[in-house]
């Protein structure tokens, strides 16, 4: 009777039998967690030390607010980590103003998200599903450079597209793939996991990893809070609030999709509102801990429509065991030594995935000529206008900083207006 427990929200679970449960799903999204972060911290150079720290707490940062979603805020069966959403934008803003102007940034933007979920149904008409759709494919396409340099060995790296960075990668990639095309069930949930595990030993092999920081100071490291003194500059907070309105259509397709998968029904607007207040009010707080904003994680979505366990204990059993590996310095460090052409082999496939899921939306949407001209559109200026930013040299720095290396708003504007301004086809109007 326990073991039906597991498929129901608020089942008793004994927590010895809800754990391994709960781990799958840490499992299902802990690399994806620590990535943005180490990729972060990679590009603009954070000593091992702080990286270290910043991934602690992200990990406990997860914890957290996975525990509000599932009890306080949406009470759906939702996993939260690190975004991957940010990422490009976030390294734009650490690069050239610095790290203090990029929390400064996320906390703002955080408390705006958590306002604008709290009032979530005035506004979620204006996202509409092509929106959405648009959206995350300009988000795809904006990661797949930063994958592209990790694999090589890390943007900047004296060892650039060596030789050894295109074996790892390809090794780790090719893990991945096939974990993903031929194993079932949990194997293939874990296979991001199982590519680090396999590129991560063979670059050991292959004398890439360097232990040397991790033996000298593995077990010095305190959780910080605060480890950034936040800056607050408008244009930066501005371009960070543009991708919180993206990472907020991301949780309502998410939040849409565990209900419909994995409860077999339809997110109510309670549901919607709170997990979207969660992502802005946890961000906050995440960027207090000095990282990026946190999100809801498809892959868990996809895991728990999958396997239907949903229970509340059980997946709060695996929100608690990342906050306690936040608190053990060593696992932080031991983290921070992955070899980034390994990272690479491993995000490649999930930036690919990201710009796949975006195709799959659009294809729901239909291929009329208005969505047609939206999506074309916004995705030719918001791709093409960023990737020649020296175009925006006329205008003023706020514009720059909001629009010139900022791909992600530029598409997320242009499909909000378009959908606004374009007639609606005689279809929808009837739907209307």
């Amino acid at each position: 009777m326990e073991n039906n427990n597991l498929y129901q929200l608020d089942g008793k679970v004994n927590i010895l039998k809800a754990l391994p449960f709960g781990l799958q799903h840490v499992l299902a999204m802990f690399v994806s967690n620590i990535t943005p972060i180490i990729i972060l911290a990679g590009v603009i150079g954070l000593d091992s030390d702080l990286s270290a720290i910043l991934i602690q707490n992200c990990m406990i940062i997860a914890g957290i607010g996975t525990i509000v979603q599932l009890f306080f805020a949406s009470r759906l069966p939702i996993v939260m980590g690190i975004s991957f959403t940010f990422l490009s934008l976030s390294i734009g803003i650490a690069s050239t103003m610095g790290m203090n102007v990029l929390i400064g940034a996320v906390i703002i933007g955080g408390i705006f998200e958590g306002v604008l979920g709290l009032f979530a149904k005035y506004w979620l008409k204006i996202i509409s599903p092509v929106v959405a759709a648009t959206v995350v494919i300009g988000i795809g396409f904006s990661l797949l450079p930063i994958g592209a340099n990790s694999f090589a060995g890390g943007q900047g790296a004296a060892d650039f597209g060596a030789a050894n960075n295109w074996i790892v990668g390809t090794i780790t990639l090719l893990v991945c793939l096939v974990f993903q095309v031929f194993a079932k069930g949990t194997w293939r949930s874990l296979a991001v996991l199982i590519g680090l595990v396999v590129g991560y030993i063979v670059s050991l092999c292959m004398g890439m990893v360097d232990f040397t920081s991790f033996s000298q100071h593995a077990s010095g490291f305190p959780v910080k809070i605060l480890p950034f003194k936040p800056e607050f500059n408008i244009g930066a907070i501005l371009s960070i609030i543009a991708i919180y309105c993206v990472s907020a259509t991301e949780t309502i397709g998410d939040a849409s999709a565990l209900a419909s998968g994995a409860l077999g029904r339809d997110a109510n607007k309670r549901e919607l509102s709170g997990a979207i207040a969660c992502d802005g009010f946890v961000s906050s707080l995440s960027g207090i801990f000095g990282c990026i904003p946190i999100t809801s994680f498809s892959q868990n979505v996809g895991l728990a429509a999958m396997t239907k366990v949903v229970n509340r204990i059980a997946i709060a059993t695996g929100a608690v065991v990342m906050i306690v590996a936040g608190f053990i310095p060593p696992v932080g460090k031991a983290l921070t030594t992955i070899p980034q052409a390994v990272l690479g082999g491993c995000t490649i496939m999930m930036f690919g995935s990201i710009l796949f899921a975006g195709m799959k939306m659009l294809g729901n949407c239909g291929f009329s000529q208005r969505n047609m001209v939206i999506v074309s559109l916004a995705l030719s200026i918001g791709l093409g206008f960023t990737a020649a930013s020296d175009m925006f040299n006329i205008f003023p720095e706020i514009i720059r900083t909001i629009f010139a290396q900022n791909c992600v708003a530029v598409v997320f504007i242009m499909a909000v207006v378009l959908n606004l301004i374009l007639p609606k086809e005689e279809k929808e109007e009837a739907a209307r």
